[in-house]
């Protein structure tokens, strides 16, 4: 019924004011004191899942985009990340909300959603599942061809309501954190909740193989080669891949031309409630 009703719902264009956009492989953690953002969201999810977990005694709330690189490892970090800025004693459980996926040909979503309802199930805390709109609950069909309802989430930080969700905006350092990705980056935590900033880096990795060979394939070989459901993607996702190939065959050498003292690049929500980079040095 939950699914059902959340499906329902038309997808909110969520403008940047007061929002964290989280991109695949990164999770956020914020509480309904933070000043400056009110929104975690994320989409383009097609096989992966979103997971929202949120204690409703503190309001805590952690949301994460996966892929089942590790799922595991993942759900242990959010749980702890939540449990951080949580007094688990007092009054308030633990809920948690899993969106995303569909029945894609490879069954990529199917073993996800197993992957994350087991993960969850061997947390020594009580967790309790709220929104269960993944795999099956989440698909639709058109011409025999299967695609996701939902490709992304957003979440209310002061009120925990849960929303499908579109982000015209996914910055900052959008072409940066997606190469961090495409490297094989681990699931990473982009944001100080207390400094109320956002961290980007330092990434490093080792130049990208072939490069100039995919950034010269057509769009079908892109899509047929670097999506795990090449019928299901968003209209924009091959030009989001070229322009991150693009952003790895410009920076071979992250260390020098990126982070060269080995320092993260900071953000601060500004008057506008827009993100802006905070100089190194004034930290």
């Amino acid at each position: 019924e939950k699914a059902k009703l959340l499906r329902s719902q038309p997808a909110q264009i969520v403008e940047p004011k007061g929002l964290l956009y989280v991109q695949q492989r990164e999770f956020a953690v914020t509480t309904p004191k933070d000043g400056s953002v009110s929104i975690l969201g994320s989409d383009d999810a097609t096989t992966c899942h979103i997971v929202v977990l949120r204690h409703t005694g503190s309001g805590a709330t952690c949301l994460t985009h996966c892929d089942g690189s590790d799922t595991e490892a993942e759900v242990s970090l959010i749980m702890s990340s939540v449990k951080s800025f949580s007094n688990t004693t007092g009054c308030g459980r633990l809920e948690v909300h899993l969106v995303g996926g569909f029945n894609d040909d490879r069954q990529l979503s199917q073993k996800l959603t197993n992957q994350l309802l087991r993960a969850f199930d061997l947390q020594p805390d009580d967790v309790h599942l709220v929104t269960f709109c993944v795999t099956e609950l989440n698909d639709r069909e058109e011409k025999d061809i299967h695609f996701p309802v939902i490709y992304g989430i957003a979440v209310n930080v002061k009120t925990g309501e849960i929303f499908p969700a579109t982000f015209p905006e996914k910055g900052p350092d959008e072409a940066l954190r997606s190469a961090h990705v495409l490297t094989g980056a681990t699931l990473t935590n982009i944001y100080d909740a207390k400094m109320e900033q956002l961290h980007i880096g330092p990434y490093f990795w080792r130049p990208f193989p072939h490069v100039d060979f995919w950034l010269e394939q057509d769009d079908k070989q892109i899509l047929q080669n670097l999506s795990t459901s090449p019928l299901a993607e968003p209209p924009h996702f091959v030009s989001h891949i070229r322009s991150t190939l693009t952003f790895l065959k410009e920076h071979p050498f992250p260390s020098r031309s990126l982070f060269p003292d080995s320092k993260p690049r900071i953000y601060k929500k500004n008057e506008e409630g827009l993100w802006e980079q905070v100089c190194s040095d004034k930290i």
